[in-house]
C-alpha cells in the first residue's frame, strides 16, 4: 500500500466519527493495538525529546525500508505514535523523508492536541524522518564505496 492510500485510509476511518471524544477513543484503540516495543529497546537513547510523556522510538533498516517500533506511557500518546507507524513504516527511507503530513491536518488532530502533545507529535515525525535519513545516508555512503 502507498504511503497516500494509508494517508488516505486513515483520513476516512477518522471521517467516520463527527465527535472528537470518538476520534480520541479510535486513537486509543490504535495505539492498543501497537505491537510492543523489545524491552531492550526501551532506552534513554530512543526516548523522543519534547514530548510530554513518554514515547521510545526505535527503527531498524532492512531492504531499503525503514521499520519502527515504539512505546509510550500515556495512552493518547501511544495512539498518535502507533498513527504515524502505520504511515511511515516499511517505506524506503526517501519517501518517509518526503512526505507531507498534511493528512494530520485534514483528521483535526493538530487542533485537538493540547500544545504539548501537539509538540511532541511534531517531535515524533521529526525523529522518523530523521532515522529515515540517516538510513538513506549510510545506504548512499556504502553504494558509493562499492
Amino acid at each position: 500500500m502507498s504511503i497516500e492510500d494509508r494517508k488516505q485510509k486513515i483520513i476516512a476511518e477518522f471521517s467516520m466519527f463527527d465527535d472528537w471524544m470518538d476520534k480520541y477513543n479510535l486513537l486509543i484503540e490504535m495505539g492498543k493495538s501497537l505491537p510492543v516495543i523489545d524491552p531492550h529497546h526501551k532506552t534513554k537513547s530512543n526516548l523522543i525529546s519534547g514530548c510530554q510523556s513518554r514515547v521510545w522510538l526505535q527503527a531498524r533498516y532492512e531492504n531499503n525500508r525503514v521499520y519502527f517500533t515504539a512505546n509510550s506511557d500515556a495512552v493518547i500518546t501511544k495512539g498518535i505514535v502507533s498513527l504515524l507507524i502505520r504511515v511511515f513504516n516499511g517505506l524506503p527511507p526517501k519517501e518517509i523523508i518526503e512526505a507531507d503530513t498534511a493528512f494530520l491536518d485534514k483528521i483535526g488532530l493538530k487542533e485537538h492536541l493540547s500544545p504539548t502533545r501537539s509538540n511532541g507529535l511534531t517531535s515524533m515525525i521529526k525523529q522518523m524522518k530523521l532515522y529515515a535519513l540517516a538510513f538513506k545516508t549510510k545506504h548512499d555512503s556504502d553504494k558509493k564505496e562499492d
